[in-house]
């Protein structure tokens, strides 16, 4: 007979495997919680390296931590009761970096042991408001005038993505941000471009400029014949109706470039 599922555990979690984080759930306490305190639970030596991390965390900020361990300090509330430090190490040498880790797709963080299904999509949660914490400092600025905040949100957005997306930044007649809108996502190695729907698309927001980004999953962000041809045929088609070509930034995890700094626009 199949044991009933354990007070308080969703009927479905033992189908889809535990969840990480109620790993110790159903083994009975060595001692009363004080107030649901996890160091009841937690080994000594574990509790020690992570008070050391926390406190110099506290004292000194991030820069006193490696990049590993800020993310094992993260992993510390989402897996409370286990060593995180191997689990962070493994994640960022699978991803390559912290962004990495964050840019990587939920399916392929939860191939890393001690990642699953619940803190896979809490590493995408904190993704995701890192990138619209990044682009709430565009919004009422002059996008020209906050260049590096705007690599910043490219690089969030885009600098890990496995496919290419072609994004579009509206911008009023102060450059002030209207919107940011993908306008397609292709494959790892090309996104169809329409000329007329990205003007189309910049009359119905009553953009009087646009910035072009994409993404090259390769990692080096040098742009092709194809991406400069294109390019001049949307300048071509924005200038006639006072639609002004800023930039086309492309984004890759080596880097970034930008046509007008290569001097293509």
């Amino acid at each position: 007979m199949k044991k009933p599922p354990a007070k308080g555990n969703p009927a479905g979690l033992e189908e889809d495997g535990p969840d990480e984080r109620t790993f110790f759930a159903d083994q009975p306490p060595e001692r009363p919680f004080r107030g649901g305190d996890i160091r009841d639970k937690t080994p000594s030596h574990v509790l020690g390296h992570r008070d050391r991390l926390r406190a110099r965390f506290r004292e000194s900020g991030a820069n006193a931590l490696a990049d590993y361990e800020i993310l094992e300090l993260l992993l510390f509330r989402l897996i409370p009761r286990r060593d995180t430090k191997p689990i962070a190490k493994a994640l960022i040498e699978r991803f390559g970096s912290l962004g990495g880790v964050f840019g990587a797709p939920a399916e392929l963080l939860q191939e890393v042991p001690g990642i699953g299904e619940t803190v896979a999509f809490d590493l995408k949660l904190m993704s995701a408001l890192a990138q619209r914490s990044i682009k709430s400092s565009l919004k009422d600025r002059p996008i020209l005038g906050s260049w590096s905040s705007v690599i910043d949100y490219c690089n969030a957005a885009m600098a890990h993505e496995t496919r290419e997306q072609f994004r579009i930044l509206f911008l009023d007649k102060r450059n002030k941000l209207i919107a940011d809108e993908i306008q397609g996502i292709g494959t790892i190695d090309h996104t169809p471009v329409y000329p007329r729907e990205v003007i189309k698309r910049a009359l119905e927001l009553s953009a009087t400029a646009i910035i072009l980004v994409h993404n090259h999953p390769s990692g080096d962000p040098t742009p092709s014949r194809a991406d400069i041809d294109m390019t001049h045929m949307i300048i071509n088609s924005a200038k006639p109706l006072g639609i002004t070509v800023h930039d086309h930034i492309i984004i890759g995890k080596d880097g970034y470039v930008s046509f007008k700094g290569l001097k293509l626009i």
